[in-house]
């Protein structure tokens, strides 16, 4: 049923007009002092300090059959994360337009979503350390495998806030330039 609404929302809806009309051919990018994977996993590390003690509790209430108690400081750390990973993606997207970077897409995308990484080596850390009680390596391998899932559905939820959020940013900022 959801397909279907979102599918007749998006052929009914208006399409996405740009501001400024682009070369047809590409423009070089200049060489760049650092690398961009490095820019990627350094921008990983704001958003997951954010949820980082949190996430503590809920895989502590998921797999030590803990109770969790305090969902108005989740709503509170998720709303933290949603704009921490906006603020990150908008940053590394004007530091790549500063340097004449045109290729900017996927590059908020993984900005903001790399968070995920981060994700999951914390939960390698808990199943080390925390977790003494699993028994054999079926029960690791369900944990890291539901673990992995989580964290491509951080990457996803997290890289599109991110890249959503960088268009936006792009969209105001060619709007707002006079070209002739």
């Amino acid at each position: 049923p959801l397909t279907l609404i979102g599918g007749f929302m998006g052929t009914k809806g208006e399409s996405i007009e740009y501001p400024v009309r682009t070369n047809q051919i590409p423009r070089e990018i200049p060489a760049r002092k650092y690398p961009s994977w490095l820019l990627v996993l350094g921008a990983g590390t704001l958003p997951f300090g954010t949820l980082f003690i949190e996430l503590f509790f809920i895989l502590s209430s998921i797999w030590l059959g803990r109770f969790y108690y305090v969902f108005g400081f989740l709503l509170v750390v998720l709303l933290l994360l949603i704009v921490v990973c906006a603020e990150v993606s908008v940053v590394l997207t004007y530091m790549h337009l500063c340097v004449e970077d045109w290729r900017w897409w996927w590059k908020a995308f993984y900005a903001s979503g790399s968070v995920a990484l981060y994700v999951f080596l914390y939960s390698i850390n808990y199943l080390v350390f925390d977790l003494q009680s699993l028994s054999g390596p079926v029960s690791a391998t369900l944990y890291l495998g539901y673990s992995l899932l989580m964290a491509i559905a951080i990457m996803l939820s997290t890289g599109t806030i991110g890249f959503l959020m960088s268009f936006y940013f792009v969209h105001y900022l060619f709007s707002s330039v006079k070209i002739d």
